[in-house]
């Protein structure tokens, strides 16, 4: 019986992006090794923003490519699912930020290390430097 030849994965496997590892046939992301714990939804958003590294990826076609369709006036899917991957890449790296927020735009991602009291700090809290006045 004859078989189709293999076809070849348009990304390596697994991908690599600094600190993380994309299994794809896996569905999971390690961060420094551990795994972050995604459901398939946030796991398909990270590798989306990650397979476009640097660029801003506009809101509608983040919808339209992990819900299929339209995206709808006023949905905040988005911005919920994007909240739920930062805080378990936040989790699992604290030391890094991957998911930058462009305001009315959409999203981009971008590995950037963060140091000092920047790491330390709360989801919606600010750090402070020791020169700036709280």
């Amino acid at each position: 019986m004859l078989t189709e030849p293999a076809q070849p994965e348009p990304f390596p496997t697994p991908l690599r992006i600094a600190n993380l590892e994309f299994r794809l046939s896996e569905l999971q992301t390690l961060a420094d090794g551990r795994r972050v714990g995604f459901t398939v939804r946030e796991f398909e958003l990270c590798f989306l923003l990650s397979r476009r590294l640097d660029t801003v990826v506009q809101r509608p076609e983040i919808y339209a490519e992990i819900w299929g369709g339209e995206m709808p006036s006023r949905n905040r899917s988005i911005d919920v699912l994007v909240r739920k991957v930062r805080a378990k890449l936040e989790n699992a790296a604290p030391d890094w930020r991957y998911v930058h927020t462009h305001f009315g735009v959409g999203y981009r991602f971008m590995p950037e290390r963060v140091s000092g009291e920047a790491s330390k700090t709360t989801p919606g809290s600010k750090a402070v430097s020791a020169g700036s006045a709280a």
